[in-house]
């Protein structure tokens, strides 16, 4: 017998004789046991909590309030059901029985059923259960007494099975789940799930190899590989080697017989999971299903060969960047010419020279480990040299220079501005100013590589003695003036022939109005001479007498007011005390005499206007004395 959660030898079970699971659904309760599953003594209920001498078939016992557990199926699938029992006050009952047909006898079978006590904190008679087996006249051959199923600290499914040899010439038996213990509140309350019946075979394993328990291998889809399956088993017994077909269900290999303790066979070439295993009977019992059990299951996964292959972005330059690129794949290993090694799936050579030129390839390797090579062939090209320069790299401003390449068989120059063709190996240049020119150039396979050369242009002197400038005498004045072009020299002239100023911004203090010239020349030879004047205007200084004495007697008779008439443009007004204009003249012809409109003035204070007209307005008083 095994006790609760016995799983020993659980490699040698065979396939299931009876498997009752009771379904799933996604409604809470199902139907009553059919004829195919079995019976009971109890009486079919579809309530969350049936009463006394009741069972259920449902997927939960949520709904049945707070005395039992909440709790699903034992294997816990979404849906899955399980017999729900409200065991009977009396004990003549049976929860399960099924006659199962075509036995071996002399065989080994295991019997089994998974049971939780569904109370929660009180039993007063917890569930007991007998399992027996019975011939179909009710003799029993071997029973197992589970004891007191107690209360657990939470909703715990406990397994229960025991073996038993089918005594000689019997083929028919009853299996049955009898209650030994009275129902009552609260009592007896249980579930019971996964009911089996199956043989129960010798310890029998199976390899990949005789030599070392082999349980998992692999191969490749597009490299079928030849494996021996191996076992042992005991005396009297024959063995079968199985596969599972697509369908899920155990078949015989071809070829396979009932004695050989070892099979060939080669890989399959479609990716995949395969599973093998082994059967064994005794010898008489080895063709049916029912007296068979089954060792543990071996493994052989079928890995598709990675879809891969190479390319690059052949051909490319020398100097340039070569990229290489391999498709699919757990992991790359490539190898190519000048000893290039790389385990990067997108490589880069980078910059690439022409020994690079040749045949790459990348070993591809899947997640399953099968392994593709591909290859792809590189073309580095040559690069050409480029070499620029110019017949003269210093030019005058409007002159020409002629600019030379070499190197490759065609020519790009840039910019164009100022060539005469920039398609050309040796076009005319006349740039504006100093200007980088750019060649590149280029061979026949496309490659190019680039050289400049600088032309520098040599500016023509220019030259600005500045805006004319205006000043009264004994003023001084800045000369505004600037020279332009490369590699110059300047100097300045006076109109009068006086002494010549010195700078760029020199300053002067002319006497009378004077005409000044900067000189600017080239010291590279490139130009004329250029010139520019500025005109300076010497105002004489006004002096303004504050009193005259017009009285006839021929001295100090006017208002002699120095230099005035020197300003042909000012405005001068007399005012009396009350603002009226007593006198006004322009330019100052004719010194003022003390009328107004032929009538003499009074003596007294006058008030005086004077607009020079060059941004100098002078104001005062004056006195008239008789």
């Amino acid at each position: 017998m095994l006790a609760a959660n016995n799983h020993a030898q659980a490699q040698s079970l065979g396939d299931p004789v009876v498997n009752i699971t009771f379904g799933s659904g996604s409604s809470t309760h199902s139907g009553a046991l059919s004829a195919d599953s079995g019976t009971t003594s109890y009486t079919y209920s579809s309530n969350d909590f049936p009463s006394d001498g009741s069972y259920t078939i449902e997927n939960t016992t949520a709904g049945a309030g707070n005395v039992w557990w909440s709790g699903t199926d034992h294997t816990g699938n979404t849906g899955g059901y399980m017999m729900v029992v409200n065991a009977s006050v009396s004990k003549t009952d049976y929860f399960y029985k099924r006659t199962v047909h075509a036995l071996c006898s002399n065989t080994k079978y295991q019997f089994s059923a998974w049971v939780v006590n569904l109370l929660r904190s009180r039993d007063i008679s917890p569930p007991n259960i007998t399992f027996s087996i019975e011939t179909t006249g009710g003799t029993t051959i071997q029973s197992f007494n589970t004891g007191d199923i107690s209360l657990k600290s939470s909703y715990q499914w406990v397994q229960y099975a025991f073996n038993f040899t089918l005594p000689a010439g019997v083929s028919d038996v009853v299996i049955k789940m009898s209650n030994n213990s009275a129902g009552g509140a609260p009592a007896n309350d249980l579930a019971i799930d996964d009911i089996v019946f199956r043989p129960y075979g010798p310890d029998i394993k199976a390899s990949f190899s005789s030599t070392a328990e082999t349980v998992d291998a692999s191969a490749c889809s597009d490299n079928p590989t030849s494996y021996t399956l191996s076992t042992t088993a005991p005396d009297g017994y024959s063995i079968l080697w199985q596969y599972q077909n697509s369908a899920g269900a155990w078949a015989d290999l071809p070829g396979a017989n009932a004695s050989s303790n070892t099979y060939t066979f080669t890989s399959p070439i479609v990716a995949g999971t395969y599973k093998y295993r082994v059967v064994t009977a005794l010898t008489d019992n080895i063709t049916s299903t029912l007296c068979r059990s089954a060792s543990n299951q071996l493994t052989l996964m079928v890995g598709s060969s990675p879809s891969s292959s190479a390319s690059s972005n052949s051909p490319v330059c020398a100097g340039q960047s070569l990229s290489l690129s391999a498709w699919a794949g757990a992991s790359w290993a490539w190898t190519g010419p000048n000893g290039f090694t790389s385990n990067v799936q997108n490589p880069i050579i980078n910059p690439v020279s022409e020994a690079a030129t040749g045949t790459y390839y990348v070993t591809v390797t899947s997640a399953s480990n099968c392994v593709v090579v591909a290859q792809v062939d590189v073309s580095v090209k040559a690069q050409p040299v480029a070499v620029a320069g110019a017949i003269s790299t210093e030019i005058c401003e409007g002159n020409s220079t002629a600019l030379t390449a070499s190197g490759g068989e065609t020519y790009a120059w840039l910019p164009v501005t100022g060539l005469s063709n920039p398609n050309i190996a040796n076009p005319v240049a006349s740039p504006a100013q100093t200007t980088t020119y750019t060649v590149t150039v280029s061979n026949s396979s496309a490659c190019t590589s680039t050289a400049t050369v600088i032309i520098n242009v040599l500016k023509k002197p220019t030259a600005s003695a500045g805006a004319d400038k205006h000043i009264t005498q004994t003023q001084s004045v800045t000369l505004d003036g600037s020279a332009g072009g490369t590699n110059v020299s300047y100097y300045w002239t006076a109109s009068d022939g006086s002494a010549a100023p010195e700078g760029l911004t020199p300053t002067v203090s002319p006497l009378e109005d004077i005409t000044y010239t900067l000189h600017v020349l080239s010291n590279a030879g490139c130009g004329l001479e250029a010139t520019d004047d500025v005109f300076v205007r010497v105002y004489k200084k006004v002096t303004i007498p504050n009193t005259f004495t017009p009285n006839g007697d021929a001295v100090n008779d006017t208002w002699e007011v120095g230099a005035l008439d020197t300003y042909p443009e000012a405005t001068t007004q007399v005012f009396n005390r009350y603002g009226s204009v007593v006198f006004s003249s322009l330019g100052y012809p004719k010194a003022w005499d003390g009328n107004s409109n032929g009538q003499q003035l009074p003596a007294g204070t006058y008030y005086y206007k004077i607009d020079l007209k060059n941004g100098n307005v002078l104001s005062g008083w004056v006195l008239v004395v008789r």
